[in-house]
């Protein structure tokens, strides 16, 4: 793979637009690379191709997974299945942004998906705007990015009002709604993140406000209040899961809130589903064989290198890489053991000429529209991963 040096942005540059993680705190490297992934042409509308290719095979599993009752095999909590439910059968409920992970997609190494994180993604500052700085602050053209991620989502936040393709009549149709944009507090990156999407349904011409979670009253009867203003959205950067497990009332409570159309909840919890890793397996069964899709399943591979996985689980934690002999090739310990465990075929990461591994992410909002690299020293994409802007050549 070709890489293109650039002179990385300054600190008071990132934090001047948010951007607050810009520097690995234990061992103060940089946390963006200093060198671009140079992409074809026509590996970009590749991984375009495959984003959208992938969302309709998601919807068509999902229809299968709400139809056959699968939310166990998902490992959804119990919690959460009337809430799904509710959400995937109205088409109000509509689904703001997801990134896709993919291994491979230059040099001719096939594009395999990896998983889909549809309910809490990260990477979203780095891939909107700093790599789009990136060609800007070194001279180059900024154009030349499959990047089209913020006004993706902008046009997708008007979608909440228009429910259809063309936004055109997001002005006729809005009534004055209002979108509360909320995380816990304390996770520096994560308000970073919201407080983007904030600015941006401002932008699409939301009435937009942002609190911390313990800030917000949740009445099943009345709706989401902020003080004495009910919001009409509630976009939370918690995970469903999370809500799930840890904030059992706050599941039933939203459930109610939303059986009662008080409020419509972003992401909507059906993401959770497409979020599960057992989802892969789901798909696999539907669509055996296909070029796009990694072999998974509920039990190890016999006779191949495959990579076991909870079903709920962020930063590479609880995940171990195994050779087809059965040598363990990686591991991370962590937070997600009591998960249930998958395990999908081992697929073949880019790597550059220092060993580097590089896996991409590819953001769908509404359609596939940008594309940014997590690279690191080790095959498991951990916490101390580096991210790494593109340019299109070719």
């Amino acid at each position: 793979m070709r890489l293109h040096p650039i002179q990385p942005l300054t600190t008071a540059f990132l934090e001047s637009i948010g951007f607050s993680w810009h520097t690995d705190m234990d061992d103060n490297t940089p946390y963006l690379k200093d060198r671009l992934v140079v992409v074809e042409e026509m590996e970009a509308n590749a991984y375009a191709d495959a984003a959208n290719e992938l969302y309709d095979m998601f919807v068509e599993a999902g229809d299968h997974v709400v139809e056959n009752d699968l939310f166990h095999a998902l490992d959804i909590p119990y919690n959460l299945v009337d809430l799904i439910k509710t959400s995937w059968e109205n088409d109000v409920h509509w689904h703001l942004y997801g990134r896709f992970d993919f291994a491979g997609g230059l040099d001719r190494l096939p594009i395999k998906l990896l998983e889909f994180n549809a309910d809490t993604p990260t990477l979203l500052l780095d891939t909107a705007i700093a790599q789009w700085a990136m060609l800007k602050a070194n001279g180059l053209d900024e154009h030349r990015q499959f990047n089209n991620l913020h006004q993706c989502l902008k046009e997708n936040f008007q979608r909440l009002v228009t429910l259809e393709e063309s936004i055109d009549k997001f002005a006729d149709y809005y009534e004055g709604w209002k979108i509360l944009f909320s995380c816990v507090r304390g996770a520096q990156e994560d308000e970073d993140t919201t407080r983007y999407l904030q600015s941006i349904a401002t932008e699409a011409g939301f009435e937009t406000a942002f609190a911390y979670m313990d800030e917000i009253e949740f009445d099943p009867n009345e709706g989401i209040f902020l003080g004495d203003l009910q919001y009409d959205y509630f976009f939370k950067l918690v995970p469903w899961e999370d809500i799930a497990i840890e904030e059992g009332e706050l599941a039933i409570i939203l459930t109610k809130i939303v059986e009662n159309q008080k409020a419509i909840i972003l992401n909507p919890a059906y993401t959770l589903m497409f979020q599960s890793k057992a989802f892969m397996k789901i798909l696999w069964e539907l669509f055996p064989g296909h070029p796009l899709l990694l072999e998974t399943s509920d039990r190890p591979l016999e006779g191949k290198a495959y990579v076991e996985k909870p079903t709920f689980g962020r930063e590479g934690e609880n995940v171990t890489i195994y050779g087809a002999d059965g040598e363990v090739i990686d591991q991370k310990d962590g937070h997600y053991g009591n998960f249930k465990k998958v395990y999908q075929e081992k697929a073949t990461l880019n790597r550059d000429d220092e060993g580097n591994y590089y896996q991409a992410g590819v953001f769908f909002a509404y359609e596939g529209c940008a594309l940014g690299y997590r690279t690191g020293v080790r095959p498991i994409l951990d916490d101390d991963a580096k991210f790494a802007g593109h340019i299109i050549e070719g």
